[in-house]
């Protein structure tokens, strides 16, 4: 169970890298429209939505990364936070369900429990 707890904690560091870089290319790409675009009331707005959206897919992701970390470390706190992203991200059809049926499976067994309580 060791090694699934590992697995599961890089799975969420990545995605939550993954997932950092989108935030980066939305806005870099809305920064480039206002700026394509020859409406010169363009840039601001594109700008403004290209950072709402990238802020919103960053805080969403930072979460992933946190939990990956505390997971590899076996805290007992990133257990139980990545039990409640797992069930946020059972609805993100296929990989985040795939992720949350994962996480359900690794974290949820006696043997994973024991553990996080030795850590």
């Amino acid at each position: 169970m060791e090694t699934n707890i590992k697995v599961l904690g890089w799975l969420y560091i990545i995605l939550g890298i993954l997932g950092v870089l989108a935030s980066v290319f939305v806005l870099v790409v809305f920064m480039s429209l206002g700026v394509v675009i020859p409406e010169r009331e363009a840039l601001p707005i594109l700008s403004l939505v290209g950072f709402f959206v990238a802020g919103i897919v960053a805080i969403v992701s930072l979460p992933g990364i946190v939990v990956g970390a505390g997971l590899l470390a076996f805290k007992p706190w990133a257990r139980v936070l990545a039990l409640v992203l797992a069930i946020l991200n059972l609805p993100g059809f296929p990989l985040g369900t795939i992720l949350a049926i994962y996480t359900f499976l690794s974290l949820l067994n006696s043997d994973t429990e024991r553990l996080f309580h030795r850590a």
